[in-house]
């Protein structure tokens, strides 16, 4: 967990309040949370789920695990410890963004069940929503497909820590949704979602 290292600094409260970003607009702020095994169709059905929120009318923006670490988090690598300060980071993201009224998605292997559960005890602290999306795929399928080549290299010896093959990953215990891209189409994955918002009344029709 990180430490703070900064000193003599005060949290400085704006005049604006969530409640009045969310009337601005027309929505309530979430974190939709995506785990699962590389090649398990994560990004797929986020990035899908993104277009369908926003045809809706609805703002919302995906956080992509590779994208992300061409740029905020390039400076981070695959040990546990980088896994973990990759996370950590994410979740201070996109509780921000919650926070000021965008529906944000993360598409992250993040194997590690302690880093996503302490994502979640941030975001309850300030009371907004994260729900929990486990694409729970057999690594065999994952293999099978290998959009990026990636378990080629690892069971080859050239990606060393590399989840499902030589690092860990822990399965979520409470997901809010488990989701079988293997039987899911990534449209009907997106839809499952945005009827589990609805039902729980964070997705408000315009």
């Amino acid at each position: 967990m990180a430490k703070q290292k900064a000193t003599n600094i005060t949290w400085h409260e704006g005049h604006v309040e969530r409640a009045d970003r969310e009337k601005l607009l027309k929505q309530r702020g979430v974190t939709i949370w995506f785990t699962g095994l590389s090649g398990s169709g994560k990004s797929t059905v986020a990035f899908t789920l993104e277009h369908a929120l926003v045809e809706r009318g609805h703002l919302s923006y995906v956080l992509d695990g590779d994208n992300i670490r061409h740029g905020l988090n390039k400076n981070l690598g695959f040990s546990p410890e980088d896994r973990e300060e990759n996370i950590r980071r994410i979740g201070e993201v996109t509780k921000l963004f919650a926070d000021a009224g965008l529906i944000s998605l993360t598409s992250f292997i993040s194997p590690y069940r302690a880093d996503r559960d302490r994502n979640r005890e941030i975001h309850d602290k300030v009371g907004l929503p994260f729900i929990e999306v486990y694409v729970k795929v057999a690594l065999e399928v994952c293999e099978q497909r290998d959009p990026k080549g990636l378990y080629k290299k690892a069971r080859a010896g050239e990606i060393p820590e590399f989840t499902g093959i030589s690092a860990p990953y822990e399965e979520p215990l409470n997901a809010e949704i488990v989701l079988d891209s293997a039987r899911l189409s990534p449209q009907e994955a997106a839809a499952e979602i945005l009827e589990y918002l609805t039902a729980k009344q964070l997705l408000p029709e315009l």
